[in-house]
């Protein structure tokens, strides 16, 4: 006979609370996901410039992305981020 495993209502709690501890750990910060140390920065820079909120950004970056991958210029994008060490 094959015993069922005891259900425990906090499982996944702790799995998430134990992702957060370890993402924390890892030195990233929770914006609307877990950010490198840099991705931070260009975010701080970004926000500096342009006076955007949270919601603008998310909004402008999907924006831009669709239109890169519309005009087949997505590794155009990367390539600009990676020579500038973003």
């Amino acid at each position: 006979m094959v015993q069922k495993k005891k259900f425990n209502p906090y499982a996944n709690a702790q799995k998430q609370r134990r992702f957060r501890d370890k993402q924390k750990a890892s030195g990233k910060k929770l914006i609307r996901g877990y950010v490198s140390p840099e991705a931070m920065q260009c975010y701080e820079d970004i926000r500096e410039k342009t006076g955007w909120s949270d919601n603008d950004m998310v909004s402008n970056a999907i924006r831009l992305m669709y239109a890169s991958y519309k005009c087949g210029q997505v590794k155009l994008l990367n390539e600009w981020l990676k020579d500038h060490n973003r």
